[in-house]
This record gives C-alpha cells, structure tokens and sequence, in this order.
C-alpha cells in the first residue's frame, strides 16, 4: 500500500512540477500563436520596395533637397514594439521628362505591419469596405483582388470631374497576421506638359510592385 501512495505522490509532484514550467513557457496561454506567414522586420522597407512597374512607366524618385535625413528621398523608418512591427517607405516620384515648370506631385506610401498579438483577419475586410459607406461628396470605388496574400481590397476615388489630373489609390493586403498597405497620390494642374498615369495605370503598378515586395519581405530577416 505505501509503495502505491508513494507512486502516486510522485506523480502528482511531477505533474505539479510540469503544470508550473507549462504556466511559466505560456503553454496553457490562451493567446493565439502569431501567423506571420514567413515575413520578417526590416528596418529599410525601401531597400525591398520593388520600383520597377513605376521605372518602366518612365517615373523616378525625385532628386533629394538636401543631405540631412529629413530631405531624403525615398524616406524610410520603422519601429519593432511588443505587439506590432511596422515598416514605412515613402517616395516622392516625378516623370522622367519632367520640366521644371510642371506643377505635378506623385506620392507613394507603402506601410508593412506584422501583428504580433492580434490577428487583423476578422476586421481586415471591413476597413476597406469602411470606404463605400462614407457619407461624403468625395465617393470610392472598392474591389476585392484575387491572388494576392489570403485577401486584399483596392481602393479608388472616384473622378470628380475636375479639370485636374488626379488619383488617389490604395492597395491592401492581408497575408496571415501581415497586413501591408501601398497608397498612390498624384495631382498635376491642367497646364502641365506631361501625362499623368491614370487610376486604373496606377492600380496596376501597385499591384505589380507588392508582388514582388512581399516576396522579398518574406525573405528578409530582421535588420
């Protein structure tokens, strides 16, 4: 009988033991394990920024205004926190023919955002489709993209009518707990000598561009 209390004491210490190392290590954790899908944190998202759809249809960085990092062009920053890594790359582009004289501004701003405590899938869709419910006299154009990450929405501003050239386009992308976010800016006064890309051009070259970046993204490690 003793020899049988004693086996069973000792199992009962030894799983007390493991509940405890389990506690410790998060193993009864009720938090979800991140899915990051194989992204990593770079700290020059720029550097894995592909700008070739934008170099093939004859746009350029604009030359910077100065050698302090304030005046660089393209800028980039990140951050890595407990529960969000986040990337930004921004560049100001311009038309490789472009006068001096042209009064144009192209932006483009691409966000990456690995989450690290909560999962951006429940809420991802709707933060786009947000767009369509605006009650605003500027109206968006919303449309789900195939074959990009688990899911991802296009945004376009709807013309205006404005004798102006100007789009406004955003691209979002959701692959697992990774969220990235390209947006296109342009405008040009209807006395400049050079042809603006359209929306639907501009879509494209989004597109084109993130398909390569989060191939390299998902390549990268932490640098």
């Amino acid at each position: 009988m003793s020899g049988w209390l004693w086996a069973i004491g000792g199992a009962v210490a030894a799983s007390a033991v493991w509940g405890s190392l389990l506690f410790a290590t998060g193993g009864f954790s009720s938090e979800p394990s991140p899915d990051l899908a194989g992204y990593g944190y770079t700290s020059d998202l720029c550097a894995d920024t592909s700008m070739t759809p934008f170099e093939n249809a004859d746009l350029k960085a604009k030359a910077s205004t100065g050698t302090a990092s304030k005046d660089a062009n393209p800028q980039h920053s990140g951050a890595q926190q407990a529960s969000l890594d986040i990337m930004w790359c921004n560049t100001s582009l311009e038309k490789k023919n472009a006068s001096s004289s042209d009064y144009s501004s192209i932006w483009l701003s691409n966000t990456a955002t690995l989450h690290k405590k909560t999962d951006p899938g429940p809420e991802f869709a709707d933060s786009y489709r947000s767009y369509e419910k605006q009650d605003a006299s500027t109206g968006y154009r919303v449309e789900a993209v195939p074959g990009l990450g688990d899911e991802a929405f296009l945004v376009t501003r709807k013309d205006d009518g404005s004798t102006s050239s100007s789009s406004y386009v955003i691209l979002g992308i959701r692959d697992g707990w990774m969220t990235y976010q390209s947006t296109w800016s342009n405008y040009a006064s209807s006395s400049s000598s050079t042809k603006q890309p359209t929306a639907d051009e501009a879509a494209t070259m989004l597109k084109t561009s993130a398909t390569e970046t989060l191939k390299r993204l998902q390549n990268s490690r932490s640098r």
